[in-house]
């Protein structure tokens, strides 16, 4: 029975959670118990209490609260009039996350989590870290949890406007083992973080293995930062968010030991039922670091949400190696929406990003979206395509618990956008289909289709 009472919250509740009143927790009231190993210790009781549609597990102070967040996405895509001579995009559905997640808040200062996602029936680690409250104005991180460079990564899927990010978050770092800190004031949120190794499964892990044991290669790490200002953090119904990031990286041991020194930056162009990783630069060998930036601009009006980026990666070569010059890669996007019956947009201030609507309606919200976007992977001897996506999309929020999303999108890629070589891309001079950029040209060059996507989401 206590495990089938335990309480369950979403990310709303966690917010709650984090962004607390300084004024003085009550004494907790407890009696002594003997636990499994013969040792007393106390006992609080505790009681469960719905909160925006979640429900907590807490005791009476409100010092402790245990709960779980459980996330089920379910997409399915239809692909058309691709380009003559393209391969074919099969059509098809999946589970696109299956999340588990304990959260809790312990006392005043600490909060946890343990995070996996069951996706493909493997357990994969997502977040897994603690985190210190106690310092006037910051917070310091540690464990494996997301870098904070683009405001569209550090956004839950839960919250994204679209299925899928856009294509030009392709090389923004993700999770990865580190500690931050992050400091807040109402106008200004700045982080900076050390970080690692990703944690992402047992191929990843076993090649940072191989490169440590055999071949004594180090992890790799990197240093993130990012400030934002918010000039209009203290009004309910708009915010500003101008935000800048950078990151130095040098190369990780998640990669085989034979690729070790290399970057690989690729795209699976709108949805994770198209397969084909169109952008691809391939493995670029003799890296010496590489250096990102991002400029991004986004806010919201009552119900009107926009949210702009401009995303750069430098990847620089071993210069004693060869003479190979730096490789330049860049993305931007720009996106908006607007809910139609009277609902709300959020900015979680303490996150520095977009967080869940607030229905204007018992039934819910209908939200409508649109969305530009590009990535050019090609620079200094790298062929690895570009492409531009155009995006509209219709949400409808039931409620806190259920979402449901209808995606159409336009890819348009460029002749050099193969796959590294292992994608048709049109037809030849023969009307045979080709790799080979060299062989197409005009509007016969470079794969375009249309795509049609939805997802049924369900957070308890």
């Amino acid at each position: 029975m206590a495990v089938g009472t335990l309480l369950i919250a979403g990310s709303a509740a966690a917010q709650t959670v984090t962004r607390r009143a300084d004024s003085p927790l009550k004494a907790p009231s407890y009696s002594t118990d003997t636990n499994q190993y013969g040792q007393t210790v106390s006992v609080i009781p505790l009681s469960s209490e719905s909160q925006d549609g979640f429900l907590v597990f807490q005791n009476k102070a409100a010092n402790y609260r245990i709960w779980f967040d459980v996330r089920v996405q379910t997409d399915g895509a239809v692909f058309w009039g691709a380009t003559k001579g393209a391969d074919k995009i099969g059509n098809g559905a999946s589970i696109r996350r299956a999340r588990f997640a304990i959260k809790g808040q312990f006392r005043k200062d600490w909060y946890g989590e343990l995070d996996m996602d069951l996706a493909d029936g493997v357990v994969e680690l997502k977040d897994a870290y603690m985190r210190f409250d106690g310092i006037r104005n910051m917070q310091l991180q540690v464990g494996n949890f997301k870098e904070n460079f683009s405001i569209s990564r550090n956004t839950t899927s839960r919250y994204l406007q679209f299925i899928e990010r856009p294509m030009a978050v392709a090389f923004a770092p993700s999770r990865h083992l580190g500690i931050q800190a992050k400091f807040e004031v109402p106008v200004l949120w700045a982080a900076v973080g050390y970080f690692l190794q990703p944690v992402d499964g047992a191929e990843t892990r076993a090649n940072i293995e191989d490169n440590n044991k055999d071949f004594g290669n180090s992890t790799g790490y990197s240093l993130t930062g990012k400030v934002v200002v918010r000039p209009l953090y203290e009004m309910n119904d708009a915010s500003l968010h101008i935000g800048l990031a950078a990151s130095y990286r040098t190369p990780k041991a998640d990669l085989s030991p034979k690729n070790y020194g290399s970057v690989r930056i690729s795209s699976r162009n709108a949805t994770i039922i198209n397969r084909k990783k169109y952008l691809d630069t391939g493995y670029i060998p003799d890296v010496n670091f590489e250096m990102m930036f991002t400029a991004e601009l986004a806010g919201h009006y009552k119900g009107l949400r926009w949210e702009a980026a401009y995303l750069r990666d430098d990847v620089h070569i071993n210069e004693h190696i060869t003479d190979s010059p730096t490789k330049h890669f860049w993305g931007v996007y720009a996106q908006a929406g607007v809910l139609l019956f009277g609902g709300r947009q959020n900015y979680d201030a303490g996150g520095a990003k977009y967080t869940r609507i607030t229905p204007g309606r018992d039934w819910g919200d209908v939200e409508l979206c649109a969305r530009y976007d590009r990535l050019d992977l090609d620079s200094q001897g790298i062929s690895g395509g570009a492409a531009n996506g155009w995006t509209v999309g219709v949400n409808y929020w039931v409620n806190s618990n259920i979402k449901m999303m209808l995606n159409y999108q336009y890819v348009k890629n460029n002749k050099y956008a193969n796959g590294n070589g292992k994608l048709n891309i049109g037809l030849n001079a023969e009307g045979e289909p080709t790799t080979n950029p060299e062989e197409v040209s005009g509007d016969k060059s470079g794969v375009g289709y249309n795509m049609l996507a939805c997802r049924f989401e369900i957070n308890f």
